[in-house]
């Protein structure tokens, strides 16, 4: 008797469609640039990680996944901005899992995916502090367009509906990572 779930086929095809998937070059550049103005955004709102940044000026750091590349330089204000891909970076951090469910299975478990580092160790330590320390303030955000009671109240609900999707996403893994059928 054949206990497989006919699941379990089609989730290896999504995994193989998933690693062959290349969105266009002008869709890649149109993200990177929203999300550039997304982490500025981020970092206004932090001013000790703006001043941490602000000694690093200028230096270059390339983000590689795949075959996707981004390359960003801290402005000499603590910022970020896209730099031409062709600049010889100061860091490279490139992650070392390739398959996006991979990459998701680790965050939604809350680890970091594994990468590679070669450069500039401060600016790496620099990096890693702002990726630890740095958080987006959602509910401050909210409260500027609808009020702090409306803003608390969304904020609380969507920390309930992620909590629960995470702890549904973990279960599926753990269940798959046994061997157990989906």
């Amino acid at each position: 008797m054949n206990n497989e779930s006919p699941f379990s086929l089609f989730a290896s095809d999504l995994k193989n469609i998933a690693m062959d998937i290349r969105p266009p070059e002008c869709l890649i550049k149109d993200i990177q640039d929203k999300l550039v103005l997304f982490l500025n955004h981020v970092l206004i709102q932090e001013p000790l990680a703006t001043e941490r940044m602000k000694r690093h000026g200028n230096a270059c750091v390339h983000l590689k996944w795949r075959h996707l590349t981004w390359c960003l330089k801290f402005t000499p204000a603590g910022l970020l901005n896209t730099v031409d891909p062709t600049i010889t970076p100061d860091l490279r951090i490139e992650l070392a899992d390739e398959s996006p469910l991979a990459v998701l299975e680790k965050i939604v478990q809350g680890q970091k995916p594994s990468i590679q580092i070669v450069g500039d160790v401060m600016l790496a330590a620099e990096v890693n502090w702002l990726i630890d320390h740095v958080r987006w303030d959602v509910e401050e955000d909210l409260s500027r367009l609808f009020g702090d009671a409306v803003a608390h109240q969304i904020f609380s609900t969507s920390q309930r509906i992620v909590v629960a999707l995470r702890q549904f996403v973990s279960s599926r893994f753990t269940k798959n990572a046994a061997g157990s059928s989906v």
